[in-house]
């Protein structure tokens, strides 16, 4: 059971804005807590469902001005439905083995996540990421924090790192932090392929959600996240069923 921490108790601070690496010609604010010196799995727990992501030891929020395009979703994980194309996407990866690692960096990671940015993000805020960066991102957390790893089971790439996948573990569900993967598989969706392994493990772990960040409506990078229904957005506050507009 998810334990409520009193945010009334809370300092927040407020960024300058900077441009926005999603929506073009936008500005971002970003309003933040520090999870340590506090219960923080609680309040971890807490500002996740109030829409806040962790980025190392503290919790965040778009608060940009004019702007309300960043929108917390999550899936539940029991009503969630492998159709057919979720179900190729999964067979094309029944060769990928997956393992349970600590959050501790790792060279063989890092190198993979520097080709995957290099070819997704080249232009993104993580482009210069050195291994310190990755390290500080991975091993500085206050919560229960773990890596899942994907390798290659057969063919010419045997045994190599296919990707990987930080994850937060919440009172009531998984919290996917980042991922990465091979981006010379393209065919595979090794993307979607890790959200509905996640899917899979929230479902046998018990957990009632997997909370995948920000859902930006308008933007090419995010709005992959909507394809992963039955969604829920979070609202005026308040946890909802995402209901897509079709004319």
């Amino acid at each position: 059971m998810t334990k409520h921490f009193p945010i009334s108790q809370l300092r927040f601070y407020l960024t300058a804005p900077a441009p926005c690496p999603y929506l073009p010609g936008r500005r971002e604010r970003k309003v933040f807590t520090a999870l340590d010196g506090y219960d923080a799995k609680a309040l971890h727990d807490t500002l996740t469902n109030a829409g806040f992501r962790r980025s190392q030891t503290i919790a965040y929020r778009p608060a940009c001005e004019r702007c309300e395009a960043c929108i917390s979703a999550r899936v539940p994980v029991e009503r969630f439905a492998f159709t057919r194309r979720w179900r190729k996407i999964m067979a094309r990866n029944a060769d990928i083995t997956r393992a349970l690692r600590p959050a501790e960096a790792r060279e063989e990671h890092f190198r993979l996540l520097r080709r995957y940015l290099k070819s997704r993000h080249p232009d993104g805020g993580m482009a210069g990421m050195t291994f310190s960066d990755y390290a500080a991102m991975v091993e500085e957390t206050a919560v229960h924090t773990h890596i899942v790893e994907y390798r290659y089971s057969g063919g010419p790439k045997r045994g190599a790192l296919a990707g990987a996948t930080l994850i937060d573990v919440l009172g009531d569900g998984l919290s996917m932090v980042y991922s990465f993967f091979d981006p010379d598989e393209g065919n595979r969706s090794l993307g979607a392929y890790a959200i509905l392994d996640h899917i899979q493990q929230a479902r046998a772990a018990g957990f009632s959600h997997l909370y995948l960040g920000y859902w930006i409506p308008g933007s090419e990078k995010m709005e992959y996240k909507a394809a992963f229904r039955p969604l829920e957005i979070l609202m005026g506050g308040e946890w909802r069923a995402y209901e897509p507009v079709t004319f």
